[in-house]
């Protein structure tokens, strides 16, 4: 029985179980090849949401995370760039970074090779801001610049500024001390006569004579650093190379013939249209040409519609500035050339390339030239403390007028609001647009170049660095209003002049006189009469 109940039992085919199986296998395969993808995707989401987890440190910088600067809630740029806010903090100031709109400058210590050539060096003497220097400082970085040697007073030599700048590589600051006035007291050119008709005289004269000096000391710093080339430009001007391969003023040097000794960018004008600019840099893009860029016709045949009732073409200085080549026996010949004592140097005139000078580009400009100096506002004694036309009428106005009557006279002398007229004068070439030091300078500013060495600077700087520069920057303080005793009126300028050495007829006729800010040619009264 027990064989017969076995043999009754049912039985499962072995091909039925095995389909039963393979359906299970496919049908989990299935599944996963759907769950796959979109795991995949939703990580991918997941990342691209959270920028990859990246820490960029171009990015990361915000003005919240910066310690806020004291003295610089009164500058301009508080209230300008999308960015704005009431906040005194300089990051916000110079830029707050979201993205690197120029990633090939996303290194911002620009660590140029060692090998580059020619190597180039700025010297100048200022007293501005961070919200100056600093897009001033990496656009001439930018066009190929390695060295900066800043002669510093004023707010640039104030602890929060000066500790930002000697954190920068390539840059050397250098402060209006006691001592270095006695230094240069006993400089060769101090003591020789063609830049001795600019002694005790203030103001311009004055910054003049410092800038002379300066440049002296900088020759000798070049020298020492293996520089080729030195120039010497303010904080309101910028190079701009053109007319070379590329926008660079190192391609644009190296292009110089080796029997050039110095190189003259003439200068060009900015023209603003509005009254209430606070980034000339980033806000100002027409410019008036210079002379030796225009055919005399034109220049000409446009002067009096391009001088608009203002003493000159220029309002200010219109002999450019130039670059020399370190060499022997080199030395300054004032604050727009260079000059040897062993022989004329042998010069170029660029044809294409500029200095743009960003002059009277803010209404504030007028007052701040007004309280740097002492003059009464005479027509009389304006003359012993500025040497150009319009800076003298300019400082009148700015001492004796009110501010709705210097805001009148600014627009009417320095503002070019006439549309029909811009287009006519940059249809003749008088007037030019350039956009290159605006799209430069804006694009390191959306990078965080600016932000981020600020907040470098503040997380580099030990205490007791920091103690040291507050003590430094007092010491220049506390001499800051004393300046060389030779260079003032009335201060024993008669011993001074007779202690200084005096070169026999020969020498003095060999050293030719320093070269001034020049206002560019005068069109004769009658032919402006006939025009």
């Amino acid at each position: 029985m027990a064989g017969l109940y076995t043999s009754l039992r049912p039985q499962v085919p072995s091909s039925a179980s095995s389909a039963t199986s393979l359906h299970s296998f496919t049908s989990k395969l299935l599944l996963l090849l759907t769950v796959l993808p979109l795991t995949l995707a939703f990580f991918a989401f997941i990342l691209q949401w959270r920028g990859g987890g990246v820490d960029d440190p171009i990015s990361r910088w915000s003005p919240e995370e910066s310690h806020k600067f004291p003295g610089m809630d009164s500058s301009p740029l508080a209230t300008v760039g999308a960015h704005s806010s009431q906040s005194s903090d300089c990051s916000s100031l110079l830029g707050h970074a979201n993205t690197a709109s120029f990633p090939y400058y996303r290194d911002w210590k620009f660590n140029f090779q060692a090998d580059l050539k020619p190597k180039i060096c700025i010297t100048t003497s200022t007293s501005a801001g961070l919200e100056q220097i600093l897009p001033w400082m990496f656009y001439h970085k930018v066009i190929g610049v390695t060295t900066f040697f800043l002669f510093v007073e004023g707010k640039a030599a104030s602890p929060d500024v000066s500790k930002v700048l000697e954190s920068i590589p390539g840059v050397k600051v250098i402060y209006r001390t006691k001592e270095l006035e006695e230094q240069q007291a006993r400089s060769r050119i101090w003591n020789e006569t063609w830049l001795s008709s600019f002694f005790y005289k203030p103001c311009n004269y004055e910054l003049f004579v410092k800038q002379s000096l300066n440049m002296e000391m900088a020759i000798v710093m070049a020298r020492d650093a293996g520089i080729d080339w030195i120039i010497h430009l303010d904080t309101d001007e910028l190079l701009h190379p053109a007319g070379g391969r590329e926008y660079s003023l190192r391609r644009l040097l190296l292009d110089v013939p080796g029997n050039v000794d110095m190189v003259i960018f003439p200068n060009y004008e900015s023209s603003v249209e509005r009254d209430d600019i606070k980034e000339p840099f980033t806000e100002v893009s027409m410019f008036k040409k210079n002379y030796d860029h225009l055919t005399k016709d034109t220049y000409f045949g446009m002067y009096k519609e391009a001088t608009r009732g203002n003493p000159n073409y220029f309002l200010t200085y219109g002999n450019g500035k130039s670059a020399a080549r370190i060499q022997d026996h080199l030395r300054p010949n004032g604050a727009h050339r260079w000059h040897n004592y062993m022989k004329t140097p042998n010069e170029i005139k660029l044809e294409e390339a500029a200095v743009l000078h960003y002059t009277y580009a803010k209404f504030s400009d007028l007052t701040s030239r007004r309280d740097r100096c002492g003059c009464k506002p005479t027509k009389e004694d304006v003359k012993r403390c500025f040497m150009l036309e319009f800076d003298r009428s300019a400082f009148i106005i700015a001492s004796t007028a009110t501010e709705e009557e210097m805001l009148t006279w600014y627009r009417e002398h320095v503002v070019w609001g006439d549309r029909t007229l811009n287009l006519k004068l940059l249809r003749k070439g008088i007037l030019a647009r350039i956009y290159a030091p605006m799209v430069i300078i804006q694009g390191l500013r959306e990078a965080g170049v600016f932000s981020t060495v600020i907040t470098s600077a503040q997380a580099s700087l030990s205490k007791d660095k920091f103690l040291a520069s507050i003590e430094k920057s007092n010491s220049t303080r506390a001499v800051s209003s004393q300046s060389l005793p030779s260079r003032k009126i009335g201060k024993n300028h008669d011993s001074q002049a007779t202690a200084r050495r005096i070169f026999d007829t020969a020498a003095a006729a060999y050293h030719e006189a320093a070269i001034p800010p020049l206002s560019p040619p005068v069109m004769d009264n009658d032919l402006m009469n006939e025009a």
